[in-house]
């Protein structure tokens, strides 16, 4: 069979939604299998079916789909395929969510107010997951919510590896773009044995995504700043933590990010910014018109297909990242 790949009794199956085909054609590839062929309609009222075109009886099935535009029918649609999965009798099912759909939505920060990550694991253990595997959840606490084993993958080395190639480590800051990605930063800095810079930004609570950027805790004069966030979403706070950074005497400033959501005004803001480069992978499909000049995408296929592979085998995923 095509889509499989075989050790002793046991049989790993990919399959993939109709969202990114193309990570998860890599990563078949890097796995040496194809991705199950499988059947996809949706009806005039908008409502999906999913049938496999091969026996999953008794098979280690991964199934990937990033959450991408439009959210909530990619979630629903992978959602639908778990379901298939364990009624043909799969014996074991892996979620593979490059990017989680809702993770923003942790925790309350005032009352009456959902917790909309958890409520997505509950809906995929419903559903029938055993397992789930994210890259860089926008908080690891996350991890937590789903009552199962869950693969924490992280795109750092993969990005960190191509900044260094680029740029010189002696001379980079890292910079936490706010508070919450300071853990992120920190990670950043770790690795690159670069010195860490903070920024400190308050949100409007009466305005949607308005950022006021105040002040810059830590040494970034004549430095190439390296702005480090778990994801690009309207590109706001980048620009705007950039301008602070070039106001105290950095020299360059790159910006990198796991995932690149570049929702509405994201591309014209960082491509008309002072940011001179944007580095992100593939965990989300890129549309031509999102992409820019400044913007480089890195592969995050090798990292899933070898943590796919440590899960089918029974090795260490945890040992991708020692």
């Amino acid at each position: 069979m095509t889509g499989m790949k075989a050790t002793g009794q046991k049989q790993l199956m990919l399959f993939t939604g109709r969202t990114h085909p193309k990570l998860a054609e890599e990563v078949a590839e890097e796995l040496g299998i194809e991705v199950v062929p499988t059947r996809f309609d949706t009806f005039a009222n908008s409502e999906i079916f999913v049938r496999y075109l091969e026996s999953v009886r008794g098979c280690d099935a991964f199934v990937i789909q990033s959450h991408a535009d439009p959210v909530n029918e990619s979630i629903m649609e992978q959602l639908i395929m778990v379901d298939a999965l364990k009624r043909a009798s799969a014996k074991r099912i892996t979620v593979v969510t490059p990017f989680l759909g809702y993770a923003r939505q942790d925790k309350k920060h005032r009352g009456r107010e959902p917790i909309s990550a958890r409520l997505m694991t509950d809906l995929f253990r419903t559903a029938g997951a055993d397992r789930m595997m994210a890259v860089d959840l926008h908080t690891d606490q996350i991890q937590g919510f789903f009552d199962g084993p869950v693969d924490h993958l992280f795109a750092l080395p993969i990005l960190a590896e191509y900044v260094s190639g680029k740029v010189g480590n002696s001379e980079i800051t890292v910079v936490s773009p706010d508070a919450g990605r300071v853990r992120t930063a920190d990670r950043w800095a770790d690795r690159l044995g670069a010195p860490l810079a903070i920024i400190h930004k308050r949100r409007d609570p009466d305005v949607t995504n308005e950022v006021k950027v105040h002040e810059v805790v830590g040494e970034v004069e004549g430095r190439i700043c390296v702005l480090v966030d778990d994801m690009i979403d309207t590109g706001g706070t980048l620009v705007k933590a950039a301008e602070a950074l070039f106001e105290q005497g950095a020299s360059k400033v790159i910006a990198a990010a796991t995932h690149g959501v570049l929702s509405g005004p994201a591309v014209e803001r960082l491509q008309n910014s002072r940011i001179s480069e944007v580095i992100i992978t593939n965990t989300l499909p890129l549309d031509k018109d999102r992409t820019f000049e400044k913007l480089t995408e890195l592969s995050i296929a090798p990292l899933v297909a070898r943590a796919v592979n440590e899960v089918f085998t029974d090795g260490s995923v945890t040992s991708l990242f020692d």
